[in-house]
């Protein structure tokens, strides 16, 4: 039994179990990069989450315009005008929104274009850059 001790007790440090400093370093950028990635598709998760969103702000601040319009006889000069009154509007039941509802979800406003393209008007929203045009989570959003 001594002799176990003995053979134990002199063992080289090289043959001592562990990790060496280049080891953690590889495990710990290997993690970073890990972090890295899954944050990254979270982050794109909440754009996308945003643009859905966006499209529901506009459409249901459309269903408001509408209604404005049916209470007043014309739809609104401006879009403040569903929050308070514009002093001009017999039949102004408001307010019909409030005024976060006039921002879209990365706090950029809501354009609003009276007559429309297309429509009696425009709701637009400009997309993540808050710039006209763009692809993807960038892309204006309007109503339909």
């Amino acid at each position: 039994m001594s002799r176990m001790r003995s053979m134990t007790a002199f063992r080289s440090p090289r043959s001592q179990q562990g990790f060496s400093l280049l080891e953690i370093i590889i495990v710990l950028v290997l993690i970073g990069g890990i972090l890295v990635l899954v944050g990254s598709r979270v982050m794109g998760g909440a754009d996308s989450g945003k643009v859905k969103l966006a499209q529901s702000q506009v459409q249901t601040l459309a269903g408001k315009i509408e209604t404005y319009q049916l209470d007043t006889g014309r739809y609104p000069a401006q879009l403040t005008d569903l929050v308070t009154n514009p002093g001009n509007a017999p039949g102004w039941l408001g307010p019909y929104a409030k005024e976060s509802e006039l921002q879209d979800p990365w706090k950029n406003p809501i354009d609003y274009r009276i007559p429309g393209e297309t429509q009696r008007f425009d709701l637009v929203s400009l997309g993540a850059d808050g710039q006209a045009g763009g692809d993807s989570v960038n892309a204006d959003i309007k109503n339909e």
